[in-house]
């Protein structure tokens, strides 16, 4: 590891004047710097710090910095100091202890020569900003745990994410200077990263409308020709916004908008805040689009009142067959929906119907962007569809290896939940999550437990609303509802007896009596609709495939029903 020199000096003219004129280095060599107060900070980098850092004193934005630090090394070059700018941002972004200003559009993950050396470097870096300079107040490992990082609009995109967004970008422009209304899906399996995408977007539009024509941009991104002052113009007007079915990660989003300049909490919606809204929007991003509701029996009777009242409201009658999602195209001019039909865990979800009609739309109007490369999980193959295929009518002929992969199959629930313990241990973020196999006594009855295995006494989730984050969360079992649209680094997963193993059908099938979640089996009266065990089935294998899903670097399976455990170990 290099041995790099951090210098600090106070941000104001004859301090930086002073510190150029000391070294040659100080005008021509490639630096990265940081600006900051008690509450902002920002971070460059330039091959002449010495000009870059006196042109901030002219901005805006940036006069009320206050420090300057700058890290020197004799072996950086503009690639390693172009990514350690983007992981510094990031870190700061994770931590949440400082408002960052930078845009994301300079965020880059480009490969370069020796670049695990600087990594190195840049921990140790880090590690001196946190411990000397007291700029961050959570270490690495915890940040890099943290929702407010996972959440960041402040993400190196891959190549899929970065085209979707520049092509997106292209047609909402052309869209709004035509007045043409419009409907993109962004499509992709669990992990390909859709939430990020959405973040991300509404971040950048934010940066291109705030953006200072005069102030040059951080470094050279794909989306620099966006920040125009015509585009700025045509942003300037509008009303933008952010809609996530799910409580617990609209919850989390909403904490990182709040830490983010330019992003605001009150634009994270409910699909009853859209609805209700007096006021039309120009822009909505719709997370998880898929868990929209289509008029079904809602959690509380004033929810079904108001379900009621925002149909006649937006359209005059209270028609079932209006569903969530025509109040969002009624109430926004653009819509942006994150989708994946295979993440429907409910009958209240969208319908198949309904979901593929998007799909088939949006493909012929070509503003169909599919996500495929996985972000989350840690494994060369492909993980998803390999548990999509075990879990299906047509399981794989063979067992895969993911030799670069922590997957492993438990017959002893209390090893395994030993095992999720000590990954706890080493490297956070590990939780045990099941299937709604088991009835939620423990909400009424504190003193009593919800699953009983070998020996072992576990309660459900104690609180819907980030979960994951919660104290305690490490000793409970969280069900689908605490855990869709994130990511854990271990997960556990208890397939319980909803679904079994039939040997003469030789089939997985859906057992009823054993499926606790009362609205994932209820009946639909207001449109006719009766699910059938198939149909639940359905939605009930798309549960499993999430859990089996949000483990970056493993997964651990346990199995109650024990011909279906021996089933499923031929594939693990």
């Amino acid at each position: 590891m290099t041995a790099f020199e951090l210098e600090r000096f106070p941000f104001a003219t004859d301090h930086i004047r002073a510190w150029g004129s000391a070294s040659p280095k100080h005008r021509n060599w490639p630096v990265v710097y940081v600006l900051n107060n008690e509450n902002e900070v920002y971070v460059g980098e330039s091959l002449n710090a010495e000009g870059r850092i006196r042109q901030h004193l002219d901005s805006h934005e940036k006069k009320n910095l206050r420090w300057v630090r700058v890290v020197l090394d004799e072996t950086f070059n503009k690639s390693a100091c172009l990514d350690l700018e983007s992981f510094l941002i990031r870190m700061f972004s994770g931590d949440g202890h400082l408002q960052v200003l930078n845009h994301n559009a300079g965020i880059t993950d480009a490969d370069y020569y020796n670049r695990e050396m600087y990594k190195k470097t840049f921990d140790a870096v880090f590690e001196k900003l946190r411990t000397h300079e007291h700029l961050f107040q959570r270490s690495l490992p915890e940040i890099i745990n943290s929702d407010l990082f996972k959440l960041s609009p402040f993400k190196a995109l891959n190549h899929d994410q970065a085209i979707a967004i520049e092509d997106i970008l292209e047609g909402l422009f052309s869209d709004i200077e035509s007045g043409t209304p419009s409907t993109v899906v962004v499509q992709g399996n669990p992990g390909t990263g859709k939430t990020v995408v959405g973040i991300y977007l509404l971040k950048l539009l934010e940066d291109i409308r705030r953006h200072n024509p005069e102030e040059p941009l951080e470094s050279d991104s794909i989306f620099s020709d966006f920040f125009t002052p015509g585009y700025a113009e045509l942003l300037a007007p509008l009303r933008v916004g952010i809609v996530v079915p799910q409580q617990s990660l609209r919850e989390s989003i909403s904490k990182v908008f709040d830490l983010t300049p330019g992003l605001h909490k009150s634009s994270v919606f409910t699909p009853f805040g859209v609805g209700e809204a007096d006021k039309p929007f120009d822009l909505l991003i719709v997370d998880e689009a898929h868990r929209l509701n289509q008029r079904a029996n809602q959690p509380s009777g004033p929810l079904n009142k108001k379900f009621a009242d925002i149909n006649k409201k937006l359209f005059g009658v209270d028609d079932p067959n209006l569903t969530q999602l025509d109040w969002i195209r009624k109430q926004s001019t653009h819509t942006i929906l994150m989708l994946d039909t295979g993440q429907s865990v409910r009958p209240a979800d969208l319908s198949t119907t309904t979901t593929n009609a998007l799909l088939s739309e949006a493909s012929e109007s070509g503003r169909l962007y599919p996500l495929r490369s996985q972000m989350r999980i840690a494994a060369e193959q492909d993980y998803v569809g390999y548990i999509r295929a075990v879990l299906s009518d047509d399981p794989p002929t063979v067992r895969e290896h993911f030799s670069d992969y922590d997957l492993q199959f438990f017959t002893n629930f209390a090893e395994m939940r030993r095992e999720i313990h000590q990954r706890e241990e080493d490297h956070g973020l590990a939780r045990i999550v099941a299937g709604y196999a088991w009835p939620w006594h423990s909400k009424t009855d504190k003193s009593s437990f919800d699953i009983e295995l070998d020996g072992e006494r576990m309660c459900w989730n104690s609180t819907q609303r980030d979960w994951i984050n919660s104290p305690g969360s490490s000793g409970e079992v969280g069900s689908i509802h605490t855990v869709q649209g994130y990511d854990l680094n271990y997960a556990g997963v208890i397939i319980g007896k909803d679904i079994r193993y039939d040997p003469e059908k030789q089939c997985i099938v859906f057992d009823r009596d054993e499926y606790y979640d009362k609205k994932g089996r209820e009946n639909n009266p207001k449109r006719g609709i009766s699910y059938s065990d198939e149909d639940l089935l359905t939605y009930v294998r798309n549960i499993y495939v999430v859990l089996l899903t949000r483990g970056i670097y493993g997964t651990y399976i346990y199995v109650v029903d024990e011909p279906l455990r021996r089933h499923l170990s031929k594939y693990f």
